[in-house]
C-alpha cells in the first residue's frame, strides 16, 4: 500500500458515523453593480487577467487565434478551438509541462472576485491549468454570476469531484512589494466571452 493509500484509508476508517448537512449559505448584498460583464472584467484585470476585446457583431475566436499562432503546443478542451496536444491521450499530467497555450470552457464566472470556474470535466486534465504558459478560457456571458454565494449554490458546484476557482495568472510578491505573474502557474489568464453554442 502506498503512502497515499494509507493516508486516505485512516481518514476513510476515522471518519464520523452520520450525514452531517452543510451551514446554511448566507445571503450577502452584492459588491458589484448591475453590469455584471463590466464588474467582472474590471475585477480580473485588477488579478492581473484580461477580458479580450471584440468588435460588437465581430468574432470572439479571432482573440484566440491570435494568441495561439505563435504557440508550438496547444491544448484545447473546447470543440470550438482546435490543438495539437489531445488531451484524452495525456497519461501523465506531467506531460503537459510544454504546454504553451491551453484552451478551456468555465463553467461560470463571478463577477465579484473576477473568478472562473473550472471542473474536471471542462479541464479533462486537472493539471492543464497549472502547467500551461497561458491559459486562455471561454466564458458565456450569460453564465457571470454576481458573487461566490451565488457560485455555491449552483449544483455544478457541490456535484464536480474536483472544482476549482481560478482568478487571474499565478502570481508572488515578495516582502519588497514585488509582483511576479507565472510565479507558479500559468503566466496569463485570458477570457473571451462567447456564449455556448
Amino acid at each position: 500500500m502506498s503512502s497515499r493509500e494509507a493516508i486516505l484509508s485512516a481518514i476513510r476508517q476515522n471518519r464520523p458515523a452520520g450525514r452531517y448537512e452543510l451551514p446554511p449559505l448566507p445571503d450577502f448584498a452584492p459588491l458589484v453593480g448591475p453590469d455584471l460583464v463590466a464588474e467582472f472584467a474590471d475585477r480580473l484585470k485588477r488579478m492581473g487577467g484580461r477580458v479580450a476585446e471584440s468588435e460588437a457583431g465581430g468574432d470572439p475566436l479571432a482573440a484566440v487565434r491570435e494568441r495561439i499562432a505563435a504557440a508550438k503546443v496547444v491544448a484545447s478542451a473546447v470543440p470550438e478551438v482546435a490543438g495539437n496536444r489531445d488531451l484524452a491521450q495525456v497519461a501523465n499530467p506531467g506531460d503537459l509541462a510544454d504546454v504553451d497555450v491551453a484552451v478551456v470552457r468555465a463553467v461560470f464566472g463571478v463577477a465579484e472576485t473576477g473568478s472562473v470556474l473550472f471542473t474536471q470535466d471542462e479541464l479533462r486534465v486537472n493539471a492543464v491549468a497549472y502547467l500551461a504558459q497561458h491559459l486562455i478560457v471561454l466564458l458565456d456571458p450569460a453564465d457571470i454570476l454576481v458573487n461566490i454565494q451565488a457560485a455555491y449554490r449552483r449544483p455544478d458546484f457541490a456535484r464536480a469531484a474536483y472544482a476549482v476557482l481560478h482568478t487571474g495568472p499565478s502570481a508572488t510578491a515578495d516582502i519588497e512589494g514585488v509582483l511576479i505573474h507565472g510565479a507558479q502557474g500559468v503566466r496569463s489568464l485570458t477570457v473571451v466571452l462567447m456564449p455556448r453554442s
